[in-house]
């Protein structure tokens, strides 16, 4: 008898749900039948419960096929392993990233990581909703986020990016520039609805103290490209990771407010599921974003040089001291 033949025979019956559909190609029921019988008979015991229409494991049969599982999936990730290191990262590649992201900060690196990986072919999806991987068939998703909730999937942290709060000259020309986290409860603010607490903003001081400050404003959106127009167009303040306005921060289209406070960054992570070896297209798109966010003449997000450093700069740019 091939034991290990017999074990993998064993557990497409199992799973399967039935003899014939555990059948292979080039076998029959007959032969799965056989092998799950010798199988019985090498171990001493019986596995299954037969009657003309179905099964049922016995409890021997489950504990064995519990152990089983492990052994043949050990089995199969080591020849996976070997094969994986050798192979070329090849098909299709399915990548799931917020939609601001993904059209601001992915887009500047995915063309490099296609051309030095010619045989991948990409499917870029991006939205705001947090997305099952597994069940909706991704690969790898890219996600920016304050805390990571328990999850099956192994995550790989990147990079980190600060969480800024900008606004429009012509707002803060209109409106004042706050001095202090609390005088943001009189202005507009711009909710990210999908942030842990929208309408909160926490911010820590150069001594470490906190302050909890609870905003208002006439728009909240579940997409931060949505709330950076908004500020463009000097509609009100708004908290943003600061890759999503780096741009206008240095062109002095949005100013960076309470610069002497900071907020809670935002993780950025490859996250993908943790069941065998990664795959090598999957291998290759982490290990191509880990060399991205490693390198050290690269700009990262979360130090983003922005044009006015200090509230005396602001309140000299909007022209008006800070004051209405």
């Amino acid at each position: 008898m091939d034991q290990l033949a017999a074990m993998r025979a064993f557990r497409r019956v199992v799973e399967s749900g039935s003899f014939t559909a555990a059948a292979e190609l080039n076998q029959s029921h007959t032969i799965v039948s056989r092998q799950v019988r010798q199988l019985e008979v090498h171990l001493g015991t019986q596995l299954l419960n037969r009657t003309t229409r179905r099964f049922a494991l016995t409890e021997a049969g489950r504990q064995y096929y519990e152990r089983c599982r492990l052994i043949l999936d050990q089995i199969d990730d080591a020849g996976i392993a070997v094969s994986a290191h050798q192979a070329r990262p090849s098909g299709l590649l399915r990548i799931n990233a917020p939609m601001a992201f993904g059209t601001l900060e992915l887009a500047q690196w995915l063309p490099q990581f296609i051309l030095a990986n010619p045989l991948i072919k990409v499917d870029l999806v991006c939205n705001d909703r947090l997305v099952d991987i597994i069940e909706e068939g991704f690969d790898v998703a890219l996600r920016l986020t304050g805390s990571l909730a328990d999850s099956t999937l192994v995550a790989k942290r990147l990079t980190t990016s600060d969480v800024l709060l900008v606004a429009s000259p012509g707002y803060l020309k209109r409106h004042g520039v706050p001095r202090q986290p609390a005088d943001l409860m009189q202005h507009n603010c711009l909710i990210y609805t999908l942030a842990e607490k929208p309408g909160e903003y926490i911010f820590h001081g150069t001594d470490g103290d906190e302050q909890v400050v609870d905003v208002r404003g006439n728009l909240q959106a579940n997409t931060g490209i949505a709330l950076r127009s908004a500020a463009l167009a000097g509609l009100g303040i708004t908290a943003t990771a600061a890759f999503i306005v780096q741009e206008d921060l240095r062109r002095g289209d949005l100013l960076r407010i309470l610069p002497g406070f900071t907020m809670k960054p935002r993780e950025l992570y490859a996250m993908y599921p943790q069941n065998r070896h990664l795959s090598p297209k999957v291998r290759a798109f982490v290990d191509f974003a880990v060399s991205w966010y490693s390198r050290p003449c690269r700009e990262q997000a979360g130090s983003v040089a922005t044009s006015v450093t200090d509230l005396a700069s602001i309140c000299q740019a909007v022209g008006n001291n800070g004051n209405e």
